[in-house]
């Protein structure tokens, strides 16, 4: 048996075009998506060796940030979770001593969570973290180019936030 030689063939570049994708890969919200993804990704390895803090755990803690002392209720909505998925990340922060909890003096059935001195140092190392995440992202773009693509997210974002709320009245 004979082998017929073979051709070279051209070769292929890494991506794939647009028009062999799948179809929903293609669309520019899975594209969107997979954006926001490895983001989050990125971020998570970050925080966890900056501030030793999990994903729900710098959540929270970006969240309470430099504010006054607010309801795990209210955090809970502020990070789009209920109130129980939430108790075992502060229970941990506040094990560690990152957050303090104390009983609303308006209210003593409200618990009240604010960050410590350990966890406004977690919070300003979140922040230095994701302003150095986010200039090295956008650092490829001009001002204009900036301008343009957030111009283009709002305007895009209200638009989704309207199909969401048009899904949920059909719900």
């Amino acid at each position: 048996m004979t082998e017929k030689p073979k051709t070279a063939k051209a070769s292929q570049p890494d991506t794939a075009p647009d028009a062999e994708l799948a179809p929903i890969t293609a669309m520019m919200s899975s594209r969107l998506m997979v954006l926001a993804n490895l983001l989050k990704r990125g971020a998570i390895l970050r925080y966890k060796r900056l501030a030793g803090l999990s994903s729900v755990e710098f959540g929270l803690v970006a969240s309470l940030g430099r504010r006054p002392p607010m309801s795990v209720v209210r955090l809970a909505e502020a990070v789009g979770m209920d109130k129980g998925q939430i108790s075992r990340a502060l229970a941990e922060l506040v094990a560690r001593k990152l957050v303090a909890k104390a009983v609303n003096p308006r209210d003593n059935r409200e618990t009240l969570v604010s960050l410590t001195r350990g966890g406004l140092a977690a919070h300003d190392a979140i922040v230095a973290g994701a302003q150095e995440r986010n200039r090295r992202l956008l650092e490829q773009l001009g001002p204009h180019e900036l301008e343009l693509l957030l111009a283009h997210i709002d305007r895009l974002t209200v638009t989704a936030a309207e199909m969401l709320a048009a899904e949920k009245e059909l719900s």
